[in-house]
């Protein structure tokens, strides 16, 4: 028999990698060394991995410096519409092999350090995660940023470069504790300083009415720093931008109030101006209404938008002259897409450039602003919306106060001429909420702005017609769309999971990667032996290799051939976590029971964050490290269940525990998760998905047929029907002998002897005021995880429905949302067009 591959050699063949050329290599390992001794300054006697790591970035950089000035002269050639994606968070993880993979350099660097005695998997490892988002929504802009650049769009990503991203997390004595994560600490290769297009950002200050028309005075100067990213398209040789600003104070800051022998005080001051780029705020789905956040958002969006009309103004590439004078066009050379209210400033200030300053009309100048503004709403949670107090604004933008009262003043006697008579419709679409302390109400804000406005999958968008924003879309229902998210396959296939790619590819060909559509192709294989062998086997091995790798971190003994039952996601009590804990408990309490039962063995590993501030979000970790201590150290339950907190997920850690999952859980109450994207990365990478009628999860079982995911729990209808009747928490735990048991273990201190009422919040919310209905489908539940268990017993037809899975997943690309959002917000056409690559003759 043949001796098995090393993971070297079957890298090797995987053809999605890319041709490992003989020139290519020795041009490879050229470059490497030059930039170890060049760049790095240092010798193979001294060098370390960091340094090898910083090379091999060096040397992959190179590649798409000739493809980026060649996209960029190509857009100033054909100047076409612009796209800009407006976010405050874009959660990029790690470049270097996404780089190498949508520049098809994977084999040859992998073979160039082989040859240099190098381990390539080991430098990818040095890498820090540019950690600059919270979740689901932070990801979904890198996602979109490789989509757009992919189908050949002139689009780009506008940010903050946060100095500090998402907290790292450790768990001391089964708590979370948060780390600063100092991500720039050993520099960053990817990103080129542009100080020559620093702008001015202006706060505070007052409004002054002269002859000349409006003016802000007086306000405090930050200066905007921008940092480019080069973003690759896979194998088109288009490679755009993202650019991230980073806060510096002026020269003159503080100086000018001369305090006596306050010199030194005022240059330690800077550092206040400089803070407004320092930190992520680590809240997802929860608005926190601080002046330093407020600060940002306007950041980003004032230099963002002086960067906008200097690109407009401007003609030739790197011609500054102005060229084009004539705004009444920019809605048909720019689109401007807000990601979330959190960018909403941008509306205001688009108005207060062109009236302020290039002196237009107002009905001018907003009609420019809807027909170039787009909002994406991102959740219907009433504690996420964004809502600023007025006495804020009137200190920090005073001029923006003013145009937002103006937006609503002819808003309002809009609805009056529409709703004569109607004063509770005024107040209820009114921006400005009245009551004890009056409140911006962004979204509002963004709806009346914007020419379109779409939810991020069909149930949240129809949710969005018929509740939270009723009232505007019976004025304006022609704004509404629904643009249902996706995922790169490139990170999360592609490059995650080289052996389902390859052996996806084997029988498909490797178009997929750029056409997911064509996943359909394989139904044609769902009942082919060799193929479910063949798929099974990928899934095994990178479950012992993810085995491997919680052995190493966590010291227990993971059981392979046991089901890997994974949830990681934020944690929020809308995604309950806890209902995954109560059938954790309920597992456990039937194998004590029944020891000699042949149970079907599971590993349920739970992960995400909390934010700093949620007390029952980190007690909801801390119950489940207190049940893992338990289950874990039990010897009658053994291999057979194993309870495993992952801690610190982020997206690297999504890229290894992704591919080696066998069951997803989507468990939210129905109607309150807007989309999600893990749901898809999981059906992608072959688990199948325990989920409810929420968000992606309904197109998801209509892809792939409703009987190949195990979906469960009350629909949107029963929930809202719960809420007129009333729901009682208590009728459930009296009538569920199960639910009773676990509940009174949690509320007992089973799980915490030494501190019986460690969980007793827990234990209140959930029998008295839980808004999410945890114990409502908790019956269902455990019954829809029998039917899980009973069909892992047959690997077989596990994995037929893990084909269907992925044979369906075609809908949830990136590029079919990136290619929805082109054609019908935008305006512009997607293509799968090569540019000449820079070492082409043109």
């Amino acid at each position: 028999m043949p001796k098995p591959l090393t993971d070297q050699e079957k890298r090797k063949q995987i053809s999605v990698r890319g041709l490992a050329g003989v020139e290519n290599v020795a041009d490879l390992k050229t470059n490497f060394n030059r930039h170890l001794h060049f760049t790095l300054v240092k010798d193979r006697n001294v060098s370390t991995k960091r340094d090898y790591y910083f090379a091999l970035a060096h040397t992959v950089r190179d590649h798409l410096v000739g493809r980026w000035i060649r996209t960029q002269q190509h857009y100033y050639e054909t100047d076409p519409k612009r796209v800009y994606y407006l976010s405050l968070e874009f959660y990029m993880g790690r470049t270097l092999q996404n780089t190498m993979v949508n520049l098809a350099l994977e084999n040859a660097c992998d073979e160039a350090l082989y040859q240099l005695g190098l381990d390539m998997e080991e430098l990818q490892d040095i890498e820090e995660d540019a950690g600059l988002g919270n979740g689901g929504l932070g990801r979904l802009a890198a996602c979109f940023l490789d989509s757009m650049a992919s189908l050949g769009l002139a689009a780009y990503g506008y940010g903050i470069r946060y100095e500090f991203g998402i907290f790292n997390q450790k768990i001391v004595n089964g708590w979370q504790i948060e780390e600063a994560d100092d991500w720039l600490r050993y520099g960053n290769p990817w990103e080129k300083a542009r100080p020559e297009y620093m702008r001015p950002v202006h706060f505070y200050g007052r409004v002054e009415h002269t002859p000349d028309g409006v003016k802000w005075v007086d306000t405090q100067v930050v200066l905007a720093l921008p940092y480019d990213t080069p973003v690759p398209g896979y194998r088109n040789n288009i490679v755009n931008t993202m650019r991230l600003w980073s806060a510096k104070a002026p020269c003159e800051f503080n100086l000018k109030d001369f305090n006596v022998g306050g010199y030194i005080q005022a240059v330690l001051d800077r550092n206040l101006a400089e803070n407004i780029s320092r930190v992520l705020y680590p809240n997802d789905n929860f608005f926190e209404g601080k002046e330093l956040r407020l600060k940002q958002e306007y950041f980003v969006v004032a230099a963002t938008l002086q960067d906008i009309i200097r690109r407009f103004k401007a003609s030739k590439f790197g011609s500054t002259e102005v060229v084009r004078m004539d705004l009444t066009k920019l809605p048909d050379k720019v689109a401007i897409q807000l990601n979330d209210t959190h960018p909403a400033l941008a509306i205001p200030e688009l108005m207060r450039i062109l009236v302020d300053e290039e002196k237009l009309a107002w009905e001018s100048a907003w009609d420019i602003t809807v027909r170039t503004c787009a909002y994406t709403n991102h959740t219907v949670l009433p504690e996420a919306l964004e809502r600023w107090p007025v006495d804020l604004f009137q200190n920090l933008l005073p001029r923006h106060l003013q145009i937002i009262y103006e937006i609503n003043r002819r808003h309002l006697e809009r609805i009056s001429s529409l709703y004569p008579g109607d004063f509770d419709r005024l107040r209820r679409m009114s921006l400005i909420e009245e009551g004890e302390q009056k409140k911006i109400n962004m979204a509002h804000l963004c709806i009346v702005g914007s020419h379109a406005v779409n939810g991020v999958a069909r149930i949240h968008s129809d949710i969005i017609k018929n509740t939270v924003f009723k009232d505007f879309y019976d004025m304006d229902p022609q704004k509404f769309q629904n643009k249902t998210n996706g995922i790169t396959p490139r990170r999360w296939l592609v490059m995650c999971n080289p052996g389902l790619a390859e052996v996806l590819a084997e029988r498909i060909g490797e178009d997929y990667i750029r056409d997911l559509g064509q996943l359909k192709k394989l139904l044609k294989f769902v009942d082919d032996d060799a193929f479910i062998r063949d798929v099974a086997k990928i899934k095994q091995e990178n479950k012992m290799k993810f085995a491997v790798h919680l052995e190493e971190h966590y010291k227990v003994k993971i059981n392979p051939n046991s089901m890997f039952d994974i949830q990681v996601k934020r944690i929020h009590e809308y995604k309950r976590q806890l209902l995954n804990c109560l059938h954790i408990i309920t597992f456990y309490n039937r194998i004590k029971k029944e020891p000699n039962k042949s149970w079907t063995p599971r590993t349920i590993m739970v992960g995400g964050k909390a934010a700093p501030g949620y007390h029952m979000a980190k007690s909801i970790i801390r119950l489940i490290t207190a049940i893992g201590e338990v289950v874990n150290n039990d010897s009658v339950v053994g291999d057979r269940l194993k309870v495993i907190f992952l801690e610190n997920y982020r997206v690297t850690l999504a890229e290894k525990a992704i591919p080696a999952a066998d069951l997803s859980e989507q468990i939210s109450t129905a109607g309150t998760e807007a989309s999600g994207t893990g749901n898809m990365k999981f059906m992608l990478n072959g688990a199948l998905t325990i989920g409810t009628m929420d968000g992606a999860n309904v197109e998801m079982a209509e892809e792939a047929g409703e009987e190949n995911l195990f979906i469960f729990g009350m629909r949107v209808e029963d929930v809202e029907a719960m809420d007129k009747k009333g729901y009682d928490a208590v009728e459930y735990y009296n009538r569920i002998p199960e639910l009773k048991q676990a509940m009174d273990q949690i509320s007992g201190g089973f799980f915490s002897p030494s501190q019986p009422d460690l969980f007793k919040d827990i234990v209140n919310m959930l029998m008295h005021h839980d808004r999410f209905k945890v114990f409502a489908d908790y019956e269902d539940y455990i019954k829809c995880q029998e039917k899980v268990s009973a069909l892992y017993k047959n690997p077989k037809e596990w994995t037929k429905k893990v084909i269907h899975n992925i044979a369906g997943c075609g809908k949830f690309s990136s590029d079919r949302t990136i290619s929805q959002y082109a054609r019908e917000i935008w305006g512009v056409e997607p293509s799968l067009e090569k540019i000449a690559a820079p070492d082409d003759p043109r």
